[in-house]
């Protein structure tokens, strides 16, 4: 039996956090390139550290020139992300870093098991697991805990970037924990945050006033009260932060870009890959349908299962588990959304619009719980599908 009363505790970190510098770079890398070719095949990985980004992986596109062109376009587009970000360190500097490219030509045996079939017969980049999930505890249909968690980072953000912080630096990590009553949020019992500054004379009681408006502002209203635990800067002085603090690396925030820890996850990062690695576009094909079954009224809360081997179009498996919310069996979903939705990789990609450069700004604060874009950025957020799914029933 589920529980109604406990307390729930998600982590958010900051588009300047070692390992989000590399989310960037991977998927600004990627955009560049189905920027020049819808089609482009990517398959990118940063690593960051003291003084120096390293970038690697495969790469395709269709003319060989061009790629030869993009290839001398990476030095380029990887400072553009950290200066965008905010890094002008004595040992981290958007224009002095040492930038190292080892992208190469993408393997023709992985290409081929992609590629063989055409049109809806393409085959899947890989095998692997993908969940999906959506709760109608926020009005985004995300868990509370990592939803807020971004919220208080993403604000920060932004008063760092328009100079109204200006001591505020661009490494910081959030933490929520959030207490639910009958299964819904309704407050906050602590709060950890610890954010980067550039003044080394602050104190964590300075960080603190400086830091709450923002959070108070962005938290539900009676979510923080006199008993809630506040833990901002608990070490002491952030002074030194980023890739020279500690070293980065492309796909080690996967729970950071989901649920929180709130949901199963399949195990594939994100970043750095183009969408016939279901890895993303099923992942995201998942949270659309999760998030359309509780948009429809079927179910409070959903998770949504894919599975794919790599060549085979089909997903060999769908399950649904609505967590005995649903108002119709979970096995009448699993069929609902099957017939909802051509959940092949192509049939994913053209039902989404995937095959567009969208993909740099899901790199920090979520990739779940955003408004679509009018240019098809976080397609897999919208809505859309509510009235198919119950027609279908």
């Amino acid at each position: 039996m589920s529980r109604n009363n406990y307390t729930f505790t998600s982590e958010s970190v900051s588009e300047g956090h070692p390992d989000k510098v590399c989310d960037r770079i991977s998927d600004a890398v990627l955009d560049a390139f189905l920027a020049e070719e819808p089609e482009a095949r990517v398959a990118c990985e940063t690593f960051a550290t003291t003084n120096r980004v390293v970038i690697g992986g495969e790469v395709g596109l269709s003319d060989q020139d061009k790629l030869h062109d993009y290839m001398g376009r990476i030095d380029e587009i990887a400072r553009a992300c950290i200066k965008d970000i905010g890094y002008e360190q004595d040992k981290f500097h958007w224009n002095t870093c040492e930038i190292t490219n080892l992208l190469h030509e993408q393997s023709a045996h992985i290409a081929q098991g992609v590629d063989a079939a055409a049109d809806k017969d393409e085959g899947a980049g890989d095998q692997g697991i993908m969940f999906g999930y959506a709760t109608n505890e926020t009005p985004a249909l995300m868990p509370a805990p990592i939803q807020y968690a971004h919220a208080i980072l993403r604000r920060l953000a932004e008063v760092r970037k328009d100079g109204t912080e200006p001591a505020l630096g661009p490494d910081a990590k959030s933490q929520l924990s959030v207490i639910y009553r009958d299964g819904k949020p309704v407050g906050v019992s602590s709060l950890v945050l610890s954010t980067q500054h550039l003044d080394e004379s602050l104190t964590s009681e300075d960080i603190r006033a400086m830091v709450a408006p923002y959070i108070t502002e962005v938290l539900p209203d009676g979510w923080l009260t006199d008993e809630t635990e506040w833990h901002v800067n608990p070490t002491g002085k952030f002074v030194i932060g980023g890739p020279d603090g500690d070293a980065g690396l492309t796909g080690r925030k996967i729970i950071v870009d989901t649920y929180g820890g709130a949901a199963p996850h399949g195990g594939g990062a994100f970043s750095g890959k183009d969408p016939t690695k279901v890895d993303r576009s099923a992942a995201y094909a998942a949270r659309y349908l999760a998030k359309n079954v509780v948009a429809a009224g079927l179910a409070d809360k959903c998770t949504i299962q894919l599975s794919y081997a790599i060549g085979v179009s089909k997903p060999l498996s769908i399950y649904c588990d609505t967590f005995g919310t649903g108002q119709v069996a979970d096995a009448a979903i699993e069929t609902a959304v099957a017939r909802a939705m051509d959940l092949t990789p192509r049939g994913i990609r053209e039902h989404l619009q995937l095959n567009k450069p969208v993909y740099q700004r899901t790199a920090a604060y979520g990739h779940f719980g955003r408004a679509p874009d009018a240019d098809g950025g976080f397609s897999w957020e919208r809505t859309d599908l509510a009235d198919a799914l119950k027609s279908g029933l």
